[in-house]
C-alpha cells in the first residue's frame, strides 16, 4: 500500500512539473508588447538600409565580417554575439525583440542583393535569445520595415498588387494593407511617419499610426523627409533645387537651403547632418543643422550612412567595404571588421 502511495505521489509530482514547464514555456512564448509608440530605429538609419540599430546599450547590426548576418555587440564593441544566420537589413529593436528584413541571397548572387524575390521575409527574434526562436511576421518580399509601437510598417510585394504599404502587429497578427502606393516608411517620429508623396505630388505628408489618417504638411518637390523637434522642423532633399539639402520650419514657414551640394543620401545626429556629396568630387561630408561648420570627412562614393552613439558607418560603393569614423572627431576612415562569433 505504501509503495502504491509513493508511486502515486511521484506521478503527481511529475505531472505537476510537466504542467508547470508547459505553462512556463507558453508564458515565455507570449509576445511582450510595448507600452508606448517606441520607434525601432532612427529615420536616418532606415533611409540607409537600417544596417545598424542601437538600443539599450546594445548595437544590433549586419556584420560585414560574416556576410552581413545579424549580430549584436555592446557599444564599446565587446560581447560580440551572432543572433541569426540571416543576412539582415532594416534592423529595428525594442526592449524585448529585434525585427529585420531577412535578405538572404540566392545562389550565384552577392551577399547584399536587395529585394531577392522569395528571400526578403519580415522577421522577429528575441534580443536575448540564441537565434533559434525567430518568428516570421510576413513571408512575402519586404522592404523598409519600421517599428512604431506594436506594429511594423513596411513595403510588401506580391504578384497581384506589386508593392504596397502594409503593417503587421509584432505578434504576427492584424496584418493589413494601409495604402496601394509604396510610400517609404523610414521617416518615423513617435506615433507619426513622415513621407513624401510619390504619385500626384512630392509634398511632405504625415501618417498618424494611431488612426492611419494622413495630413499634408508642406507643398514642395521633396524627398526623404526627416522630422525633428517634435515634428516642427523637417529636413529633406529639394528635388527642384538639384537635390540640395533643405529644411522647413512648419511653425514659421521659413525654408532654408543648408548647402550648395547635390546630395545622394544623408543622416542626422547630435546637431549635425552627415551626407554623401555627389558630383566631380564625391565625398562623405558633415554640416551643422544650421548650415554652418562644413567639413569633408572622406573622399569617395559611399552609401548606407548609419549612425550609432559613437560612430558613423558607411559602405564604399565600389568595394562594398564598411568603414566608420568617430562622431566626436570625424576625419579619415577605418575599416569595420568586428570579427565573427557562433
Amino acid at each position: 500500500m505504501k509503495q502504491k502511495i509513493i508511486i502515486t505521489l511521484v506521478l503527481i509530482l511529475i505531472a505537476g512539473g510537466l504542467t508547470a514547464a508547459l505553462l512556463l514555456q507558453r508564458n515565455s512564448e507570449k509576445t511582450k508588447f510595448n507600452d508606448s509608440y517606441v520607434n525601432g530605429n532612427t529615420a536616418g538609419n532606415l533611409y540607409n538600409s537600417g544596417l545598424f540599430c542601437e538600443n539599450g546599450g546594445v548595437i544590433f547590426f549586419a556584420n560585414p565580417s560574416d556576410s552581413y548576418k545579424l549580430y549584436s555587440m555592446k557599444t564599446d564593441g565587446s560581447d560580440l554575439k551572432k543572433l541569426s544566420n540571416d543576412t539582415a537589413t532594416y534592423i529595428n529593436a525594442d526592449s524585448n525583440y529585434v525585427y529585420y528584413v531577412c535578405n538572404n541571397p540566392r545562389a550565384n548572387t552577392g551577399a547584399f542583393s536587395f529585394l531577392s524575390i522569395d528571400n526578403d521575409m519580415l522577421m522577429c527574434i528575441d534580443r536575448k535569445g540564441d537565434g533559434r526562436n525567430s518568428k516570421v511576421l510576413d513571408r512575402a518580399p519586404c522592404l523598409y520595415a519600421t517599428l512604431v509601437g506594436n506594429y511594423i510598417y513596411y513595403l510588401r510585394y506580391d504578384k497581384e498588387d506589386a508593392t504596397s504599404l502594409y503593417r503587421v502587429k509584432i505578434d504576427g497578427t492584424e496584418q493589413e494593407k494601409i495604402d496601394n502606393t509604396p510610400y517609404y516608411t523610414c521617416g518615423v517620429n513617435g506615433q507619426y511617419i513622415y513621407y513624401n508623396g510619390i504619385e500626384g505630388d512630392h509634398d511632405i505628408w504625415r501618417l498618424n499610426t494611431v488612426s492611419n489618417s494622413r495630413e499634408n504638411l508642406y507643398s514642395d518637390n521633396c524627398w526623404s523627409p526627416i522630422a525633428t523637434e517634435n515634428g516642427n522642423v523637417i529636413y529633406y532633399l529639394d528635388c527642384n533645387n538639384n537635390y540640395k539639402l533643405a529644411k522647413i520650419n512648419l511653425a514659421t514657414g521659413e525654408k532654408q537651403i543648408l548647402c550648395d551640394d547635390r546630395i545622394d543620401r544623408y543622416n542626422i545626429a547630435g546637431g549635425y547632418i552627415y551626407f554623401q556629396r555627389s558630383g566631380k568630387s564625391p565625398a562623405l561630408c558633415r554640416i551643422n543643422t544650421n548650415g554652418q561648420d562644413y567639413k569633408e570627412i572622406s573622399l569617395g562614393v559611399y552609401t548606407d550612412l548609419n549612425i550609432t552613439g559613437q560612430y558613423i558607418y558607411y559602405r564604399d560603393f565600389q568595394s562594398d567595404v564598411i568603414f566608420r569614423t568617430q562622431l566626436a572627431a570625424p576625419g579619415g576612415r577605418e575599416p569595420f571588421h568586428p570579427g565573427t562569433a557562433e
